[in-house]
């Protein structure tokens, strides 16, 4: 088979289960080439070093990458059409400690083919409700848990003639329709830049990635007080951690109080079927705002639930019990 086939097998194979990313590890004197699909890792072939030497020089070639160079850190992109759809694929390349070359491939879909299954869509409309008051809405839940696929529907569903902008490192989700802004650390362009710039171009509605320092804490916080509507992300074991991961970032509690509208917390559970749908619990800032701990029961009773209506194991219950 010629490697262009094989390479439209794999990304066609990748597409066709929603992957969200493609691997070529190094193994040896061979490679493995693996999938991920709703955070399972699954091996796609095992190929000796020549056959997938060239797969990834066609794959680099496409987009616009330095055959040469196979031990520094390249990135590259391109666009691959399947049927009548166009995806944007985002390369990245890296050498190990013996100079063999790593490459992932992370798959760009758009906002339409981007759609997630909820166990308690009434925490969807309420995330939705509370918005309409405008400040910060803070998601958080793992890496992989559908945060930006969540938040990029709700503003679809919201806004329509609105003037919508997104600050992401890098973009998760292809929506033409939002002016979609990436972070270059190397052109100078970080997520606070970016929010000044975003903040002249007075949109409606902000989605910033994810909020990862001080600076961006800050810029978030002080978009929120100037009246838009920002959804973000942040890193915290539960909705009750969001304030505290805030203040950690140096927020004082004022600032906190006068610009934090909302907390949400999502998680993609196992179904019985094989596939998954995410769990979702979301809440107005001075309904947490003084607890210490975060109380999971509502959480857990969304799990009980799941399982009497045979969506979900005991056991898969009891694992994902505290978030």
């Amino acid at each position: 088979m010629e490697i262009s086939q094989r390479v439209s097998q794999l990304l066609d194979d990748a597409i066709q289960v929603q992957a969200s990313d493609i691997y070529f590890l190094p193994d040896g004197d061979r490679y493995t080439i693996k999938i991920r699909h709703q955070n399972t890792v699954t091996m796609w072939d095992q190929m000796d070093y020549p056959p997938a030497r060239r797969m990834m020089n066609y794959c680099k070639y496409i987009a616009d990458m330095a055959l040469s160079e196979q031990r520094r850190p390249q990135i590259g992109s391109m666009d691959w059409n399947v049927a009548d759809k166009q995806y944007f694929l985002r390369l990245s390349s890296v050498g190990d400690f013996s100079g063999m070359e790593s490459l992932v491939i992370r798959i760009i879909y758009s906002l339409g083919d981007a759609k997630t299954a909820f166990f308690n869509e009434n925490q969807v409309r309420f995330v939705s409700e509370i918005s309409r008051k405008r400040g910060l809405i803070v998601f958080s839940g793992p890496t992989g848990s559908g945060k930006t696929t969540t938040i990029y529907n709700l503003v679809k569903q919201m806004v329509q003639d609105q003037f919508v902008m997104t600050i992401e490192d890098p973009i998760e989700i292809k929506e033409p329709r939002f002016l979609q802004l990436q972070v270059n650390h190397d052109a100078g362009m970080d997520y606070t830049d970016l929010i000044k710039v975003g903040l002249r171009h007075r949109p409606d509605v902000f989605i910033i990635g994810e909020i990862r320092d001080a600076m961006t804490a800050e810029a978030a916080i002080k978009a929120a007080l100037s009246g838009h509507l920002v959804y973000t992300t942040i890193h915290a074991q539960d909705p009750v951690g969001v304030i505290n991961r805030l203040k950690q970032l140096g927020i004082t509690d004022t600032f906190i109080a006068q610009a934090l509208t909302g907390i949400a917390y999502q998680r993609l559970v196992p179904t019985i079927d094989g596939g998954q749908r995410a769990m979702l619990i979301a809440h107005e800032y001075f309904e947490l705002a003084d607890l210490k701990s975060y109380d999971w029961s509502e959480w857990q009773d969304g799990l009980s639930t799941a399982v009497k209506d045979k969506l979900v194991t005991p056991e898969v219950a009891e694992k994902f019990n505290l978030g």
